[in-house]
């Protein structure tokens, strides 16, 4: 399919007159567009469900989750990617991004990465891939040769591979064995799918990972208890964490968060249910890391 003719890629006929506009007009109609976002998000639910299954079993295997993408696209992976230790207590390396042209095209584009399917097959080879991991190939164009040389290996590896474009019946859609398509129709700026395509990656992105990390023990309540406390904004919040899913004080939060080096799960647990800090592990440890099993177990 010629690039021209791709939905992302054609001009949209309700802002044809940005360059006209006065200020609030213009940010009114990029606005108007950006609200379409969601609408075509939520077409996409069931399949986005799949690659969340697909992702907590990858981790629960021994897998890794591996987003591959070049410029907008690969950002928005090496981002999602970034924030899961963090945000969830893992290592480094369980969530990774790849961006056509390595790290350095996270800040000036690489020209001619994305071209290549090889260097997306390579890009995989030297991550030692393995068929416990799930690869996940996101371009808003749905062609990208990085991507698809990517998917094509995985695939071949015995890997779950999921597509994430927004375009209908996509190249590596075709790939994959999950596809995620939201079409959010052409972008307010013709061509420019940093905007509502970027935008719809990113939702589908954050539903991927934190919606794995729930199914894998990661979430109690909608609190992150696996949440690494390394700043003195994150102590805060892991205290607060306490408080909200047991009801103590700040003071007998902070105690139990003392005995546990400020790790929240075993901090909770030890509140609920009297348990000494080492007891609280293990029993956690008995549960899969799952709070609310230890909690009732």
């Amino acid at each position: 399919m010629n690039l021209g003719s791709l939905i992302s890629e054609t001009r949209n006929p309700d802002t044809m007159d940005l360059d006209a506009l006065p200020t609030l007009a213009l940010v009114e109609r990029f606005n108007q567009q950006d609200a379409l976002v969601a609408e075509a998000v939520k077409a996409t639910l069931p399949d986005v469900a799949r690659a969340v299954d697909a992702a907590a079993l990858a981790l629960k295997q021994g897998g890794r989750l591996i987003y591959m993408g070049a410029g907008t696209s690969g950002r928005l992976g090496v981002l999602d990617a970034s924030e899961c230790p963090p945000t969830f207590g893992v290592p480094h390396g369980l969530v990774i991004g790849l961006i056509a042209g390595g790290p350095g095209a996270m800040l000036k584009a690489v020209e001619g990465a994305e071209d290549s399917e090889a260097l997306g097959e390579q890009d995989l080879r030297d991550l030692q891939l393995s068929d416990r991991d799930l690869v996940v190939g996101l371009a808003a164009s749905g062609r990208t040769p990085y991507v698809a040389g990517g998917l094509k290996f995985a695939r071949a590896t015995g890997c779950t591979t999921v597509a994430v474009s927004c375009n209908p019946d996509s190249v590596i859609a075709r790939l994959a064995d999950i596809a995620i398509s939201p079409l959010v129709g052409p972008e307010a700026l013709t061509g420019s799918t940093r905007m509502k395509s970027g935008t719809a990656q990113k939702l589908v992105l954050n539903m991927i990972s934190t919606g794995a990390m729930v199914k894998c023990g990661k979430v109690y309540q909608n609190l992150m208890v696996d949440m690494q406390a390394t700043n003195v904004k994150l102590v805060d919040r892991a205290c607060r964490m306490v408080v909200e899913a047991t009801g103590v004080s700040r003071e007998e939060a902070e105690n139990a968060l003392k005995q546990t080096s400020f790790a929240v799960k075993p901090a909770i647990l030890m509140v609920l249910t009297g348990l000494d800090a080492d007891a609280a592990r293990a029993r956690l440890a008995q549960h899969d890391g799952f709070l609310r099993a230890a909690i009732t177990g």
